[in-house]
């Protein structure tokens, strides 16, 4: 009942605002665009992979640069029908998925206390950082892995932001979160991509696996993440350094406990999961030299205490005075781990584009040894007046150990064709190849080899 009258709600303001004078600069504006994105699998029987129909209503007011009201709304039916029993067919959520989602609603208040001083409340897309979708100092929001695809996708955070303007070349911004946000997994085909591999001890065997997850508790103290970042222009140089103590965003595994279930070998595993605090110390600039552009971006993740994997093996010791558990230190309380990318572009005469960066850390990569080296590569070019653009040459290569190159490997190619067929609407064809050995990411993707087709209209 409440998604019919917020649903209802939104049609009668869309309504309405419709209707108001368009040339008044302090109406309210409606905007937003219909996304259909479908992919199918190009392997075996080419089962469908992703099917997101999306509506994204934004709402915006300014009054004359004063305040501000901004809001965001995802509509969507997602994914494929999950019945599997006849008394799912009752059920319109298992037969016909879809779901409601705020991506942003917040108000901002210009000159807040003093004119230099700029006031945003509500949830917000805060972002930091100059590279393209890779940005290791945007930390602020948690990430949306809903879809591994869409790199560097985040959700709004709830927050209190202030932006305050020393001069015309220079800014000072607080943020303040109150409450932790993990981020939310891929979701179907792609749900057990970001899970390591469990390696099983010799002679044993799993029969099942279950966890808990260990969050932060809800308090001021513990549960809220803070942020400071100077920006700045100089020189023909945009640049920033940045503070955040805020949460790792993707759990970590700290306690694995294994019960004998049989004698030939079975065990349950129960895992624990907790988040880490951590310090991270950034900064970002980019410029450009002789027409091309330059970005560099990285950030230093510091611990602020140690993660322990503890595995308790006090269940095949029963007579054992004291419990038999083994430790492996995942992260060193103030030892740093440092995420990085430098990249640049490049607009050819002739219409073309390109955009090459290399990126040491990928989001869910954590801790020295585990950082990962990627690099990408995206050449484009346009005809007919900019309605048509191809992609032939698009993806990258990563290695995860220089050491052994021919089994750590991972090789993604993503070619694309987009159709301009009205100033808005747009049809995109794409594939996605990916190939490669070891426990890269995207290697762990090579049987998901996918055509892609999206209708944009943006209204």
């Amino acid at each position: 009942m409440k998604t019919k009258i917020f649903l209802a709600t939104l049609a009668l303001i869309a309504v309405l605002s419709s209707t108001i004078n368009a040339q008044d600069e302090n109406d309210l504006k409606l905007s937003g665009e219909f996304l259909s994105n479908q992919r199918l699998l190009l392997k075996d029987d080419n089962s469908w992979a992703w099917n997101e129909n999306r509506l994204s209503l934004k709402l915006d007011k300014q009054i004359s640069g004063e305040s501000k009201f901004y809001s965001e709304v995802w509509l969507r039916n997602i994914g494929l029908p999950g019945a599997a029993k006849s008394s799912d067919l009752y059920n319109k959520g298992i037969v016909d998925p879809y779901n409601l989602e705020i991506r942003e609603a917040y108000v901002q208040v210009n000159g807040f206390l003093s004119k230099n001083l700029d006031l945003t409340i509500g949830r917000q897309q805060i972002v930091w950082g100059t590279a393209d979708e890779f940005n290791p100092t945007n930390n602020l929001n948690p990430y949306d892995l809903e879809d591994i695809i869409d790199f560097g996708r985040k959700r709004g955070s709830d927050a209190i932001n202030l932006q305050y303007y020393i001069s015309n070349e220079f800014s000072l911004q607080g943020v303040f979160v109150p409450f932790f946000q993990p981020a939310n997994m891929p979701i179907g085909i792609f749900a057990n991509v970001l899970n390591p591999s469990m390696e099983m001890p010799q002679d044993m065997v799993l029969k099942s696996f279950s966890d808990t997850l260990m969050m932060p508790k809800y308090n001021l103290g513990e549960s809220s993440t803070a942020g400071l970042r100077f920006k700045g222009f100089a020189k023909g140089v945009d640049f920033s350094l940045s503070y955040v103590w805020g949460y790792d965003g993707l759990p970590f595994v700290t306690r694995n406990t294994l019960m004998p279930v049989d004698t030939l070998g079975g065990i349950n595993i129960n895992s624990q999961l907790s988040y880490a605090r951590t310090h991270i110390i950034g900064a970002d600039l980019v410029t450009s030299i002789a027409g091309i552009g330059v970005w560099a971006e990285a950030a230093a993740f510091i611990p602020d205490h140690d993660m322990v994997m503890t595995t308790d093996l006090s269940a095949f010791y029963p007579g054992s005075p004291v419990p038999v558990t083994q430790d492996s230190v995942l992260l060193e309380k103030q030892k740093p781990y440092v995420k990085f990318v430098v990249g640049g572009d490049y607009f050819f005469s002739d219409g073309s584009y390109l955009n090459v960066q290399y990126l040491h850390g990928f989001i869910h990569e954590r801790g020295t040894d585990e950082l990962n080296d990627y690099f990408f590569l995206r050449y484009e070019k346009n005809f007919f007046n900019d309605k048509l653009k191809v992609t032939p040459i698009g993806g990258g290569f990563i290695v995860t150990d220089w050491g052994d190159i021919n089994s750590n490997y991972a090789i993604v190619y993503m070619p694309e064709i987009v159709y301009k067929a009205t100033p808005n609407a747009e049809i995109t064809l794409a594939g996605y190849i990916f190939d490669g050995k070891g426990q890269n990411l995207f290697a762990g993707l090579k049987d998901y080899d996918m055509l892609t087709f999206k209708l944009k209209y943006s209204f």
